[in-house]
């Protein structure tokens, strides 16, 4: 993941955006000054761009685009070292069967997983990314937050996912989130950081451009919509909103950050439907894994399956790909 960071090329930050975050009241000015979302609007869009169709040769690229952006994950409370070992074999080799199949972008787990996850990972490329930070409530101290992150971090993750403090945000307590994610940012190094916004608690869409806004000021790699423990958790809509965060944000920063939709994301139809929005609410450079993911555990058993039947002509059915 190297596109997320500020380019040799990125312009200085405006002055615009360095004064917006100089105290409570600025930041406040300046978030409740983002342009209204539309709800309607960025609805109908999302339901349009979603009933796009595109051709076979074009559709096996989109599977293999799509597995190549997956953050296979497992966050449950029963994870044993074995389950780890036994995703970050299925994300080397997501079908044994084919070898030309491209490995997933990272596993994501626990922070007591990070070191058994980069052992079995090691020399593949692929990234181990953590949810840090007290997820997926994120209901504790900033201490434990910050002790959560360097636990993570030492153990050899390559990326942290944390989440905000949805009650302080819905307070109007912007400034506490902007410093918090900028002490979780700082605590991550040289790791990359996704900051989850839990939309399905912000309520409106123009909460939840705010807290879009709010991340990538304090530096935030990705924004990322859920923690996969809340309903809804990604939906089309939300995701063009914060799609066209990172597009305006790039516009007067020159800067590139990603978007991780995350939760919900099943089938490989739905999964298409966004790499579409990423193309025409983004743009085309945001199709790679350095700008966008998708948090999914079970979408990679659709996308392998759908693969095999592009590649084949016929449906394998699910005994084909190991189930997680």
């Amino acid at each position: 993941m190297t596109a997320t960071t500020s380019s040799s090329a990125a312009t200085a930050t405006p002055a615009p955006l360095t004064d917006a975050t100089r105290d409570e009241a600025s930041l406040r000015r300046f978030l409740h000054g983002l342009p209204g979302v539309d709800q309607v609007g960025v609805e109908q869009r999302a339901a349009g761009l979603g009933t796009r169709s595109i051709k076979k040769a074009a559709k096996l690229w989109a599977i293999d685009t799509a597995i190549s952006m997956v953050d296979l994950t497992t966050l449950e409370g029963a994870d044993t070292q074995g389950k780890v070992r036994a995703l970050a074999a299925k994300a080397k080799r997501p079908d044994p069967d084919r070898p030309d199949t491209p490995q997933v972008a990272a596993v994501c787990v626990y922070p007591d997983m990070v070191e058994t996850a980069v052992e079995a990972l090691r020399g593949t490329g692929i990234h181990v990314a953590s949810v840090a930070t007290g997820f997926p409530a994120g209901r504790t101290s900033r201490e434990i937050k910050l002790a959560d992150t360097k636990i993570a971090v030492d153990a050899g993750a390559a990326e942290i996912d944390m989440v905000i403090d949805r009650g302080a945000f819905l307070q109007g307590r912007y400034l506490a989130v902007f410093e918090e994610i900028q002490a979780i940012k700082a605590a991550c190094g040289s790791a990359h950081l996704k900051v989850i916004l839990e939309t399905g608690e912000l309520a409106t869409y123009d909460n939840v451009r705010r807290a879009s806004w709010l991340a990538l000021l304090a530096g935030g790699d990705f924004i990322k919509t859920s923690t996969g423990k809340v309903s809804p958790a990604a939906t089309l809509p939300v995701t063009h909103v914060m799609l066209q965060a990172v597009h305006d944000w790039f516009a007067q920063t020159g800067e590139l950050r990603g978007v991780k939709p995350a939760g919900g994301i099943r089938t490989t139809k739905d999964a298409i439907k966004y790499l579409v929005a990423v193309h025409e609410v983004a743009g085309e450079q945001w199709l790679t894994p350095d700008l966008f993911r998708f948090g999914a555990s079970s979408l990679l058993n659709d996308l392998l399956l759908q693969r095999r039947t592009q590649a084949d002509g016929h449906y394998s059915g699910p005994d084909y790909v190991t189930v997680d």
